[in-house]
């Protein structure tokens, strides 16, 4: 498979992107007959409006038992944490991996790994800064539980942020998701909580950068220690 120049600058958009391209447009068209130079103001916010919901193409690994991350960012905590209640996957703590979206990475949604969904459960809360700890429980919030090909069950929650005011979820209880999938999207500025099954190690570090159904979070089948790392 080839990649072309062009489709290294030019991604596909997410429908959910569309009438935010055309309302920055028509606001540009506006502002260049109000001035031209805030005219081309509004192009440039055109222009990060459709790049704020790129969609592009992304190569996940397939070997069985890899945890790829659910979304672009960047690892900012990574602790014992219990998993939200509504999603029924256990009251004892497990290993949350948080990653952190900023408004200039894709906020498409993937699948970590594939599995059934045994629960979508949504939760209206609070908008603080989506990088604090307190966000996983006072934030809005959208979480699925997904069980794996040996029983087990894996969370993985959309975390609203400061900025972002819409959780966008287009799943449901007992559809079934391959590795990758899309399943939804942020707008914008957020974050995604993965709550991995009792005894799997991480194998990212926190400041380590992710990309959604690339960066692989976890092995089920390793019996590697939790990963060290450091900045170079």
């Amino acid at each position: 498979m080839s990649v072309s120049m062009l489709s290294t600058f030019i991604k596909p958009m997410h429908r959910e992107g569309r009438k935010f391209v055309a309302i920055a447009a028509a606001i540009a068209l506006v502002l260049f007959v109000i001035w031209e130079p805030l005219g081309w103001v509004g192009v440039a916010l055109t222009i990060w409006v459709y790049y704020f919901f790129r969609d592009p193409v992304r190569v996940t690994p397939t070997r069985a038992g890899l945890i790829v991350s659910p979304a672009d960012g960047v690892v900012s905590l990574l602790e014992p944490a219990v998993p939200p209640a509504e999603l029924n996957i256990g009251s004892d703590p497990m290993t949350r991996i948080s990653v952190f979206m900023n408004v200039f990475n894709c906020h498409v949604n993937r699948a970590p790994i594939g599995g059934r969904i045994t629960a979508v459960a949504y939760r209206p809360g609070k908008f603080f800064n989506a990088s604090l700890d307190k966000a996983s429980v006072d934030n809005e919030r959208n979480g699925l539980a997904i069980e794996m090909a040996d029983g087990r069950l894996l969370g993985v929650v959309q975390i609203a942020g400061l900025v972002a005011r819409r959780i966008l979820c287009e799943v449901q209880p007992g559809q079934v998701l391959q590795t990758g999938d899309r399943f939804g999207l942020i707008r914008f500025g957020s974050r995604l909580d993965v709550y991995l099954p009792q005894g799997v190690a991480p194998q990212v570090v926190i400041g380590q950068t992710m990309i959604a159904g690339e960066t692989v979070l976890a092995d089920l089948a390793s019996t590697e220690p939790a990963r060290a790392g450091g900045i170079r």
